[in-house]
């Protein structure tokens, strides 16, 4: 486990795979880890420089009082990137990931050899939603929203046939700080990209899972207001297709910067 002091909080990172080999960089979700990317990052650390780590208010890292701006966490990648040595990459990100993904590059388009954005859109919910999430969150925890977050985020099929898996992510969405889920979600009720992603240059890989209630299709196709970008579609997946299919995602990712980034 690695640890580094990134704008005053302490973040959590792993970090695999040849020195000076081309990056990969991960970005979690809402309510998880950098534990969510493991089975992806297991195809690609013989070959790539992986970066994966819990973001602010998550896992390992310092949850800082107060609600999250988008730039907050844009601040934070920056800076880890800079402390691990990192100047370009293909960065992957999930959920709020993807959305921190599709702002950093916006931000640093000279960073971004291409974005994966897998289970986004430049705009996720709405204000309602969020804020009635960061009210739960502050007034009861977690526990009363796990089992319909579960729903939204795994397939049918994963939670019937893997019943010991889905509790332990469970557990993993309860042991996140409530704080810091809180002032995520205020990332989420605040940011929205709509407008500005056209201005995204970097090759862009749009994936989607076919049973995704918390980013469902319709809503992951607004990523494709980036120029070029392409769409595929996990058959059979939720909202977190690194825990439900990390073969099939990361074949798609392999392929991808074959094709446009690395290859």
């Amino acid at each position: 486990m690695n640890f580094a002091r990134i704008n005053g909080n302490v973040l959590h990172y792993r970090l695999s795979g040849p020195n000076g080999a081309p990056a990969l960089v991960f970005v979690n979700s809402l309510g998880t880890d950098a534990r969510i990317w493991n089975g992806v990052v297991d195809h690609f650390n013989n070959r790539y420089r992986c970066l994966s780590y819990d973001k602010r208010g998550h896992g390992l890292s310092d949850a800082p009082g107060g609600e999250y701006a988008l730039d907050d966490h844009l601040d934070d990648l920056a800076g880890l990137l800079d402390h691990a040595g990192i100047e370009r990459m293909v960065l992957v990100g999930v959920s709020v990931g993807g959305l921190i993904a599709q702002g950093f590059a916006l931000r640093a388009p000279e960073r971004v050899a291409g974005l994966v954005l897998c289970c986004t859109a430049p705009r996720m919910g709405d204000a309602a939603l969020w804020s009635a999430r960061i009210e739960t969150a502050r007034r009861e925890g977690l526990e009363p929203m796990a089992d319909g977050i579960m729903e939204r985020w795994f397939s049918p099929a994963f939670r019937q046939e893997q019943p010991d898996a889905l509790t332990g992510w469970r557990n993993l969405f309860l042991r996140t700080d409530p704080e810091g889920y809180a002032a995520t979600c205020a990332t989420l009720r605040d940011a929205d990209l709509s407008r500005a992603i056209a201005g995204i240059e970097a090759p862009t890989l749009v994936v989607a899972g076919s049973e995704d209630r918390a980013a469902p299709l319709d809503l992951v196709r607004n990523c494709l207001a980036i120029a070029g970008a392409r769409l595929e579609v996990l058959e059979g997946v939720g909202h977190i297709p690194s825990i439900e299919q990390p073969e099939g995602l990361a074949r798609l990712i392999d392929g991808f910067i074959e094709r446009v980034a690395y290859g």
